[in-house]
């Protein structure tokens, strides 16, 4: 048995296991329990980074969770009934620290307090429509309509918060119907959405559509979406799958409803004329049941700072593309921003993270500090992860310049532009590439997307063509068991990319441990 070394075991306790392959690197993988995924214990970052996690991450959190609440909650006993009565309140709020620990893991120094700020600004948007939903639920007071629950608009979760900024300085919310039940959620704990797809299978609906749009429709079967608001605007969201989705809600909640489409097509004047003429009956509806008029300047103000927040994230890019010294990871800044051009200047926590993580970043800049100093290859994920939509300012010199951009903003949809908007836009991928100087790309195969499958083909060819290195990662969205009968879906994707890496690229792991471990029954 080999002597350990005194000088090294201080050195590890102080700085933490380096993250390399050699014995005595960082074994993240012997940290969890079999088939759970629980933590034995946790992570030692060393002293600097452990207590800064602990302090900085953990008990900061914890705290604001409760203050966000206070903040946000006209009556924190609504907040804890809503707990009790919402199945995916109750699976997911309680143990969001678990999505910390699962989207930081390994992290160090710049990268771990960047990265941490975008989990921050999620989890506080997240609170911020919790609170609002349970503020105006008919269900958890007595059946009454509250003032909040005249002032709030629902919308389906692909229709961008954009849209409804001229009532935001008239006191009215919107919120997003599914985004919390089923987006947020599905990440917190991916098996949280199981039932709500299962439920709508029940009543016959086919378990071939996209399992997204089953979803959103199950939480409607189940009744498990806050009734908070008078009137609905839904979508088409990605595809026609989700036709279903929007003519089930508008059954189940049997309210005054805006059915907004998204065109299929949408590189044609004609179309963004029709889209421009959509989007203005929408606002005729909403003036109609709101009885309050359209708001030029409460328009203007918030569509201001949210091009303030895109141009921070072509800051961001611009560094992410040029250099060596970005300290966000790429799940931190993809969550970070399909959630923030979604539900848009909602609250000031977008814009708050955003200026503490430019902090982090221009430090790593200006001191040349890598924050993953291991890397060997940069990876573009390309298909249904579209972190890089909404890729444009909107004007706001004129109303009509202002809604001929709005037009294509609502248009660039999330899984809409780079899935199903056309060649011209799904092979956008190689400007991307070049952009961000990746030599690989990891290609989503979402199963039950039948715009994507159609495609598939293509892509291979592509590669071959171009002479690219990309690898397939199955997946059909939130439902886990879809991709392999035999193992869980994380596992099977793990192993895709592990042969890959090992087969063709020729490449040892940083740590062996993480290769394979069972987490079938893992949030």
């Amino acid at each position: 048995m080999a002597k350990k070394n005194p000088i090294k075991a201080v050195k590890d306790f102080w700085y933490g296991k380096p993250h390399t392959a050699e014995e005595g690197g960082r074994r993240l993988g012997e940290l969890y329990e079999d088939k759970t995924g629980l933590l034995k214990h946790r992570e030692w970052r060393g002293v600097k980074d452990t207590f800064y996690y602990m302090y900085n991450i953990w008990g900061y959190n914890y705290v604001h969770m409760v203050l966000d609440i206070l903040k946000y909650s006209n009556n924190p006993i609504d907040f804890v009934k809503g707990t009790w009565r919402y199945r995916w309140m109750g699976q997911t709020y309680l143990p969001v620290i678990h999505w910390f620990e699962r989207g930081l893991q390994g992290m160090r120094g710049e990268a771990l307090e960047a990265s941490a700020w975008h989990y921050r600004a999620m989890v506080s948007a997240s609170i911020h429509q919790i609170c609002n939903f349970f503020n105006a639920d008919t269900r958890l007071h007595g059946g009454k309509q509250n003032e909040a629950y005249k002032h709030t608009i629902y919308a389906n979760e692909t229709t961008c918060g954009t849209l409804f900024y001229p009532w935001k300085d008239a006191g009215y919310q919107y919120l997003p119907m599914e985004m919390i039940p089923y987006f947020v959620t599905c990440h917190v704990n991916s098996h949280t959405v199981l039932n709500y797809i299962d439920a709508v299978q029940s009543i016959g609906l086919p378990g071939d559509p996209c399992p997204m749009c089953q979803a959103e429709s199950g939480l409607f079967v189940l009744d498990d979406v806050p009734d908070s608001a008078p009137i609905i605007i839904t979508c088409n969201e990605a595809c026609d799958a989700s036709v279903s989705t929007h003519t089930l809600q508008d059954w189940f909640a049997n309210k005054p409803l805006f059915a907004l489409p998204i065109p299929m097509q949408f590189d044609d004047p004609l179309v963004k004329k029709y889209c421009m003429n959509e989007i203005e009956e929408m606002w005729k509806f909403v003036e109609e049941q709101t009885g309050v008029p359209f708001s030029w300047e409460s328009m203007k103000k918030y569509l201001e700072r949210q091009n303030k927040l895109q141009r921070d994230e072509w800051e961001k890019w611009d560094v992410a593309s040029k250099t060596d010294y970005y300290p966000i990871n790429g799940v931190a800044q993809a969550l970070f921003r399909i959630y923030s051009t979604q539900y848009g200047i909602q609250t000031s926590c977008w814009e708050e993270a955003s200026e503490k993580v430019k902090k982090i970043m221009y430090k790593c800049v200006e001191k040349k500090i890598n924050p993953f100093p291991q890397t060997r290859h940069r990876v573009i994920a390309w298909s249904c992860m579209d972190s890089l939509m909404f890729d444009m300012e909107i004007r706001t010199d004129s109303y009509e310049n202002m809604l001929e951009d709005m037009a294509t903003y609502h248009m660039w949809a999330p899984m809409r532009r780079m899935a199903v908007g056309g060649m011209h836009h799904i092979f956008e991928l190689w400007d991307y590439m070049k952009r961000f100087n990746c030599d690989m790309v990891a290609m989503y195969d979402q199963l039950q997307c039948k715009g994507m499958q159609g495609v598939h083909g293509l892509f291979e060819d592509e590669f071959r063509k171009r002479n690219i290195n990309a690898f397939w990662i199955p997946h059909a969205l939130p439902d886990c068991r879809t991709v392999s009968r035999a193992e869980i879906s994380r596992a099977e994707i793990r192993r895709q990319i592990n042969d890959y890496m090992t087969t063709v690229m020729h490449e040892e792991p940083l740590d062996p441990s993480l290769l394979d471990f069972d987490d079938s029954m893992t949030w």
